[in-house]
């Protein structure tokens, strides 16, 4: 890898040759401009305003505008004699513990190489001491034209320079938080922590750029003749109108798309009672089939006795029709007996 600055860390009185590496690179597929009617290619000329005509590059030199609009040349000359020790150093100031440091404010990243033998020992010397500390060095430089702020870190065997905004380079979060009172229920946390749950962790190296892939596709069938590749219609997921019923369905969605796997527990948020795992359903079923079954017994059984309870009525009320005439009979004997006596 080619080396983009050469300088020293400044340690105390320790100086430490280095070299700067880029530590990234970009994979984004790059287009140039176009004239649409013959794809003819654009390009844009340096040209001077006051003679009219394009200059080259060995033309053109720096200048600060003032705020009359007048021009201060600045030559490199210049910017190479600025009273500054970071010019071709890289100051260590201060350590600190990593989490001091807001993410907000980390920029580029550069791998620090050893330039030579001879800084072999005290390079190695810096990063056991970062390791051992478990600590950040705050240092400041001087790169492209400004002075910067940095971090040293230690990842492997290599110590990484991130160069970091200025503090006042950070924006205010000012009107960027909602401006309303929003209310966040227990169970709503509930389900949002399910589905953190469920999603789990992920390995970085298994993420990819799916869109500079299919860029890649349309370049490739454009190239060959084919009609390019069509986009799969997109989901309409609508307004959420119910919160919870949304992240109920990420929970189970999350989860059927990681096979079932993981803790998470969908808990009731609208009086439907949601089980765990699918053993709780098993035996939620049985529970409701005993009970449906004994309630059938139970219904059966009050059926039987109200039956044998009409059958006995209807027993007794036939033996009282019975006994009923022959009460009737009585008395006719009787007046057949008082009439034999009155002859």
């Amino acid at each position: 890898m080619r080396s983009i600055w050469n300088g020293a860390i400044s340690f105390g009185l320790v100086s430490i040759p280095i070299k700067l590496v880029n530590a990234t690179e970009s994979h984004a597929v790059s287009f140039r401009q176009v004239h649409t009617e013959d794809n003819g290619r654009i390009r844009y000329r340096k040209v001077c305003e006051l003679e009219d005509r394009e200059v080259t590059q060995s033309e053109i030199g720096k200048a600060y505008e003032g705020a009359d609009g007048e021009m201060i040349p600045i030559t490199e000359d210049d910017l190479s004699h600025l009273p500054l020790p970071t010019a071709r150093t890289i100051e260590i100031v201060a350590f600190v513990p990593a989490d001091r440091i807001d993410p907000l404010q980390m920029d580029a990243a550069y791998y620090i190489a050893a330039a030579g033998a001879p800084a072999a020992k005290p390079y190695t010397l810096l990063r056991e001491a970062l390791k051992r500390s478990h600590k950040v060095a705050i240092a400041k430089f001087a790169l492209r034209g400004r002075e910067r702020l940095g971090m040293l870190r230690v990842v492997g065997d290599v110590i990484v320079l991130h160069g970091l905004l200025w503090p006042d380079e950070v924006r205010a979060p000012e009107g960027v938080a909602p401006d309303v009172d929003v209310t966040v229920r227990d169970q709503e946390l509930d389900l949002a922590d399910a589905l953190m749950d469920t999603l789990g962790e992920v390995d970085l190296a298994d993420l990819h750029d799916e869109y500079r892939e299919a860029v890649e596709e349309v370049i490739a069938a454009k190239a060959a003749g084919e009609t390019p590749p069509e986009a799969p219609p997109a989901s309409d997921g609508g307004k959420v109108l119910d919160l919870m019923a949304a992240l109920e369905k990420s929970v189970r969605e999350a989860r059927e798309s990681r096979g079932g796997e993981g803790d998470a527990e969908v808990r009731d948020l609208h009086g439907r009672g949601t089980p765990k795992e699918t053993g709780a359903k098993k035996s939620t079923s049985k529970t409701a089939a005993k009970k449906t079954a004994s309630a059938r017994k139970s219904t059966s059984k009050a059926g039987e006795s109200k039956g044998a309870a009409k059958k006995s009525a209807s027993k007794s009320t036939s033996k009282a029709t019975e006994k009923k005439p022959a009460a009737k009979k009585a008395p006719a004997k009787k007046r057949a007996a008082s009439g034999k006596r009155s002859a």
